[in-house]
């Protein structure tokens, strides 16, 4: 029974079941230029797994989007941050594409979601048209490029999805362009003891190594160096993936530990839920990561981390104390077949002596994952829900003194290299209350020397946040309003030929929360550009008249509601 069992299990992981039906000729690319790729799709990043793939658009903003098949537009999005402007297509094989980071919609689109913006006074908006609004068979145009939302510079976003489920699926499973002959790249290996009695090398800490390339995708750990592990162990990578003509570094498609011939761990990133894209910080060795933003993928499963990309025995970890000498190979692999291959020997020993990793931290309290843990103290409580964990937490609590700007001691909750899944309460008592300036105040996370607000309720003489870090917090307030300062113009000044208006508006604490901008006594379309803290406005004959005065003004509030007011007047 315990070999057929094996046979099952090895089966399971050669043929894993994603549910995913591609067929290859269905999707065209997106773009009418050469397909090269910035990002592939599972990428790892701050608290999300990537959903699509980025496509470069030759370092410029306004190249044709078009239509990846037939189909019809089921859902618009504006916003400063995110996708920015994007679109997303329905297709008749079940699957939804969806293209982000726009510089603008086609004219019909485009004259639809402007009116929809007056009507609702707002910028961002999200609108949802009938299915017979916008229609367009494969390759008409849809949209232009850009680098709206949150990108870092001009590309396409691109993604497929279940229609059903609206689960994104990789792109590159469906062959539309995209040209890739080389091997993945692997650079390091990490080994974590996971007991406290597990020894590498003599040491309860976890070891690092440099690889080195022996030709055709083959790797071995650098030279004069041997591993010698006592008890349970994991075992992480750090490694990238390449595609021809770019040279940017893309994630790996597929990571499998192999240990004496057995798989016992495979990562396949065919898909994943929006719901478990979080899992990326268990997924990834997130302390490296926090403290040198080096990014390494573990092969073995933390107890709470339940992303659907794994199959695993005995969730990855293996325990090295037979006394025999182990082969471990990793086989790292792109969506297109091309393959690096680790090997290397452990010698594994059934005990011995094991220095220690130096712990002389106080007040550690235990924190098992799957239950509701409390903590308090002078002037502070958490309650982290169950399951927001990935594992049993050491919990330690610091208080130190705060500095002038803050009005409470700063607390540190867990540390920073503690990964979460779930937001936790966090209550601080301030020591200072100002009166009449209570609704100014908010929990402060601090950062080396940088503050970042958190959304702030009273409680109880508390004031209360849901945090989604650990980390140091302290209790502030935000008294300043927001700055506005006119780009390339000031009051009186005539505008005649200018295609558009510039504003910064900017909040050094809290953050703008809302913009009212008014031209003659009529809420006007201002386009916000967040990462760049600007406000445009596009001069509109249709909707004031030209040659004439013209009367302006802009209220902007942060989020405690410090409120500026501009005004000017202009001739255009």
């Amino acid at each position: 029974m315990a070999f057929i069992r094996l046979v099952l299990i090895n089966l399971f992981l050669a043929f894993p079941l994603t549910g995913i039906q591609t067929d290859e000729k269905f999707f065209i690319p997106p773009v009418n230029i050469p397909l090269l790729l910035s990002a592939n799709f599972g990428e790892l990043r701050p608290d999300h797994f990537h959903s699509g793939i980025d496509i470069k658009t030759q370092g410029v903003t306004g190249k044709d989007v078009i239509a990846a098949a037939d189909g019809y537009v089921y859902r618009i999005g504006v916003s400063p941050s995110g996708f920015g402007k994007a679109l997303y297509m329905r297709h008749p094989n079940g699957y939804s594409t969806v293209y982000g980071h726009l510089d603008r919609f086609n004219d019909e689109i485009e004259q639809y979601v402007k009116s929809r913006q007056y009507s609702q006074k707002s910028f961002t908006v999200s609108l949802f048209p009938q299915k017979d609004e916008f229609s367009y068979k494969q390759g008409d145009l849809i949209a232009y490029s850009g680098n709206s939302g949150s990108s870092g510079g001009p590309h396409v976003h691109y993604e497929i999805r279940k229609a059903d489920s609206e689960e994104p699926v990789n792109p590159l499973l469906f062959s539309f362009g995209v040209k890739d002959d080389i091997r993945p790249v692997l650079e390091k290996l990490f080994i974590y003891p996971l007991s406290s009695s597990t020894s590498i090398n003599g040491k309860n800490a976890i070891k690092q190594l440099d690889l080195v390339a022996g030709g055709r995708g083959n790797y071995s750990i650098s030279a004069g160096n041997s591993i010698v592990i006592s008890g349970k162990a994991g075992f992480g990578i750090k490694s990238y993936d390449l595609l021809n003509n770019s040279h940017n570094k893309c994630a790996v498609y597929s990571i499998e530990l192999v240990i004496d011939s057995t798989t016992v761990y495979k990562y396949t990133m065919d898909g994943f839920s929006f719901d478990e894209s979080k899992y990326v910080n268990s997924h990834m060795d997130y302390a490296t990561y926090i403290r040198s933003r080096i990014q390494v993928q573990k092969a073995y499963i933390l107890p709470n981390d339940r992303l659907r990309t794994y199959t695993a025995t005995g969730r990855g970890v293996f325990n090295f104390s037979d006394g025999r000498t182990h082969k471990v190979d990793f086989h790292v692999a792109d969506v297109h077949g091309n393959r690096s291959t680790l090997s290397f020997n452990v010698r594994s020993e059934p005990g011995g002596a094991v220095t220690a990793a130096a712990d002389d931290t106080p007040g550690i309290t235990v924190m098992p994952y799957s239950r509701q843990n409390t903590f308090a103290a002078k002037n502070v409580k958490v309650t982290i829900p169950a399951n927001a964990l990935y594992d049993t937490l050491r919990f330690q609590y610091r208080r130190i003194a705060g500095d002038g700007e803050m009005l409470s001691d700063i607390h540190q909750i867990a540390t920073k290299y503690d990964p979460l899944h779930r937001a936790y309460t966090l209550s601080i008592k301030p020591d200072v209350i100002i009166p009449g300036k209570e609704s100014k105040m908010l929990i402060l996370k601090i950062d080396d020397n940088r503050k970042s607000p958190l959304n702030s309720t009273w409680e109880n003489g508390y004031l209360t946040a849901r945090p989604a870090t650990f980390g140091s917090f302290a209790a502030g307030i935000d008294t300043i309003p927001p700055s506005i300062s006119p780009v390339g113009f000031a009051s009186e000044n005539n505008l005649t030929g200018k295609r558009e208006l510039r504003i910064r508006i900017k909040d050094d604490l809290s953050g703008i929360k809302s913009y009212e901008p008014e031209i003659d006594g009529a809420w006007a379309l201002f386009e916000y550009d967040q990462k760049n803290d600007l406000i445009i406005y596009r001069f509109d004959a249709d909707r004031i008249t030209k040659g004439i005065r013209h009367n302006f003004s802009l209220k902007v509030s942060d989020r405690q509601n410090n409120t500026s007011v501009y005004k000017a007047t202009f001739v255009w």
